[in-house]
């Protein structure tokens, strides 16, 4: 006899109990290079409409240390198929993106708690900026890390004039069943040059935003700050204009990140968030088309690391791959199939 499907309760049940699982923080000791990497799929990720696979090295031809953390966590804020998709960047140790690895996710939970009905953009921002406020009194030094964060979660259109009969969730390969009534909705936040990008349709869609020294507007507010550019680093110590952490140079680095919102549709079939040990050596498209036919993300994942090896990245090198189950949108037809 099979055994039966957990039932949305049982989920948010071993997301608490197992919380620990789904949250990936790496040490030198603990990290394996790529060719070693071990896949490993957490149980709450079953009967969900998406799935995640990782894969880091620390490219020790180049880096002593692995500075690079990242954390997923599937059914986020106890919601049934919500996700929350993170990579972070440490710069000068790797103090500030271990501690966002930790406790960035809890901080947007509580804002999210506070008010469901706040736009998530606004959630991320002020998460951003508390972790900020809370990492200049907890964190001693000068380390810091960029941040990529991606949501995925429905949110559900009230329509008192028209109802539907709800679909037993055991009919159908996932634990939440969606309605016409519900939105397949993807917000993002970054911070640095960690980078998020969306395969639609088979073409890349960027959905962050590179704070780098050598991009003008940044330029131009670094300077109407009271900072300086010298060799393309802020007052010529730092190549990324936001981040988190970075204390001592927070009036000039800040940490107020670049955010979007996207409805996914059918045509969207993957997320890839990675830090710039990737993006160094690789375009947004070749990125995608390098890993569009490979259906499972740990596999992908691990491909796009051996690449950014092969091509001589000089980094830490992390990707993350989000892969959609798009048979999920067969219930929200026929309003969302066609949404642009």
């Amino acid at each position: 006899m099979s055994k039966p499907s957990p039932s949305p309760k049982d989920v948010v049940k071993y997301l608490k109990r197992r919380s620990g699982d789904l949250l990936h923080l790496h040490s030198d000791s603990g990290m394996k290079p790529v060719e070693e990497h071990a896949d490993a799929k957490s149980g709450p990720c079953n009967r969900l409409s998406f799935d995640v696979g990782v894969c880091e090295n620390r490219n020790s031809r180049y880096r002593p240390s692995m500075e690079d953390v990242h954390t997923y966590v599937a059914n986020f804020a106890e919601r049934l198929d919500w996700g929350y998709f993170a990579v972070f960047d440490g710069h000068a140790g790797k103090n500030a993106a271990r501690w966002c690895g930790s406790n960035l996710h809890n901080i947007l939970v509580e804002k999210i708690m506070d008010d469901d009905n706040v736009d998530l953009r606004e959630n991320l921002n002020n998460s951003f900026l508390e972790a900020d406020v809370q990492m200049e009194r907890e964190i001693q030094g000068s380390s810091g890390c960029t941040a990529a964060v991606a949501v995925l979660r429905w949110e559900e259109e009230i329509d008192d004039s028209e109802s539907e009969d709800e679909i037993d969730p055991k009919t159908t390969p996932f634990d939440f069943v969606p309605t016409k009534k519900h939105k397949r909705m993807l917000y993002t936040a970054n911070v640095g040059d960690s980078r998020i990008v969306l395969c639609r349709g088979g073409r890349a869609v960027r959905l962050s935003y590179d704070h780098k020294s050598s991009d003008k507007l940044e330029q131009q507010r670094i300077v109407n700050s009271g900072g300086i550019m010298l060799k393309n680093r802020v007052n010529g110590v730092l190549a990324v204009t936001r981040s988190l952490g970075d204390v001592y140079m927070k009036s000039l680095v800040i940490g107020a990140p670049f955010t979007t919102c996207t409805e996914l549709t059918d045509q969207d079939d993957f997320l890839i968030l990675a830090c710039d040990g990737l993006w160094d050596v690789c375009s947004d498209q070749d990125a995608v088309d390098l890993i569009k036919d490979e259906m499972d993300p740990y596999k992908a994942s691990d491909t796009l690391c051996k690449l950014a090896i092969s091509k001589m990245s000089t980094d830490n090198v992390t990707a993350m791959v989000v892969r959609f189950d798009t048979r999920v949108f067969a219930y929200t037809e026929p309003r969302r199939r066609a949404a642009e």
